[in-house]
Order: structure tokens, then C-alpha cells, then sequence
């Protein structure tokens, strides 16, 4: 899981976090304030409620936060990229075919990918979450197996949670826990990580 990157250069983490969050906030405000918005701009109006205003500013607030990752870091980290194609090929659909049940699918399809790929990396040996958060832990071969199961399990539970709350609950509550759901969430679930990746953490030699 490597960065498509071309001379990477450090981000300011709150920067990098106005990038991965940016285009989600956009999402939640776009869609409360749909109707205004399509007020404002009749032309908004014609691609239907508030959930199609908001997928089309979701689709370009992620498509500006790619490229300012790329014009300001160097560097495009792939699962952002593998995210940015889905909400792309989903939101397309939405617009075009005015069914929201896509853009609603696009949290399922993209966990169900990240799960499957990282148990498929296990198969065949290969701890791919390795490649991605190496440069931040150092863990041996057992502890990498184990974080990368945990991550595995994580999406795919994410998945199955998205698919109870679009299909049971309003598309405004939704939207909200979508944005302000999932991310505690998944900062609760990295919290609880630390003690399996402090018992296989690699000690650094001792300073000569």
C-alpha cells in the first residue's frame, strides 16, 4: 500500500485533518441547508432534494481537498484515493440516475473493500497495514497479523453499521452520524489499539 507520491513533503496535521474532514463537513452543511442553497441558486434545484445538492459538493469539496493534498504534501495516500473513486463512480450515479441509495452505499462498499483487502494481504502473508501506518509504529511480524485482523473486523463492522442506520433511520440522521459518527468512533477503536501495539512494539537499540 504505497503513497503515490513524487518528492513528499510534511503536512501540518491540522491541515491534514482539514483535508480528510473538509469535504465530509461540506457534506453535512450542504445537505441541512439544501433547500437555502437552492434558493440562492435555482440552477442547485434541478438536481433534486437536499441529499443530490449535497453529493455534488461532496464530489467537489473531495476533489479540491485531492488536489490541494497533492499541490501541497506531494504526496496522494492511497486510501483517500481509493475513497475519493468511490464517492466519485457512487456520486456520479446518484445525480444521474436521482437514486440517493448509492451515495448511501458508498460507506458499505468502501469499508467492504478495505476489510477484504486487508484479509486478503493475511492470505498471502502480507500485513498490508504494515504499509501503511509503518512510518508511525514500529510492531513485529505477530503484532502487525493481530492489528491488521482488528482493522479488518473494524471495517467490516463499520460496513454493517452503515447498512443498519441508511436502511432504519432518516437520511438527515444518516448524514449526521456519518460525519460526526464515524470519526469518534474510529478514534475509540485506535485508542484501544495501543496496548496490542505497545506488548509488539520493536524496542530500539540502546544508544552507543
Amino acid at each position: 500500500m504505497k503513497e503515490l507520491s513524487d518528492s513528499k513533503k510534511e503536512v501540518n496535521p491540522a491541515l491534514k485533518l482539514a483535508l480528510e474532514m473538509g469535504p465530509l463537513i461540506v457534506f453535512f452543511i450542504a445537505n441541512n441547508r439544501g433547500e437555502k442553497l437552492a434558493e440562492m441558486f435555482p440552477a442547485l434545484a434541478e438536481l433534486g432534494g437536499p441529499l443530490f445538492i449535497a453529493t455534488a459538493f461532496f464530489m467537489l469539496a473531495t476533489a479540491i481537498a485531492l488536489i490541494a493534498s497533492w499541490v501541497l504534501t506531494r504526496t496522494l495516500p492511497l486510501m483517500p484515493v481509493v475513497s475519493g473513486g468511490v464517492i466519485f463512480i457512487f456520486g456520479a450515479l446518484t445525480l444521474y440516475l436521482h437514486d440517493e441509495t448509492f451515495i448511501k452505499l458508498k460507506p458499505t462498499i468502501i469499508n467492504s473493500l478495505f476489510g477484504i483487502t486487508l484479509l486478503g494481504g493475511l492470505v498471502f502473508k502480507k500485513p498490508l497495514l504494515k504499509y501503511v501506518l509503518g512510518a508511525a509504529f514500529e510492531l513485529d511480524e505477530k503484532g502487525w497479523f493481530h492489528l491488521t485482523i482488528r482493522w479488518a473486523l473494524f471495517f467490516f463492522a463499520m460496513a454493517i453499521v452503515n447498512e443498519v442506520i441508511w436502511r432504519n433511520f432518516s437520511t438527515d440522521f444518516w448524514v449526521a452520524f456519518k460525519v460526526w459518527g464515524n470519526i469518534p468512533i474510529t478514534v475509540i477503536f485506535m485508542a484501544f489499539q495501543f496496548p496490542l501495539i505497545n506488548r509488539h512494539s520493536l524496542e530500539e537499540p540502546d544508544a552507543q
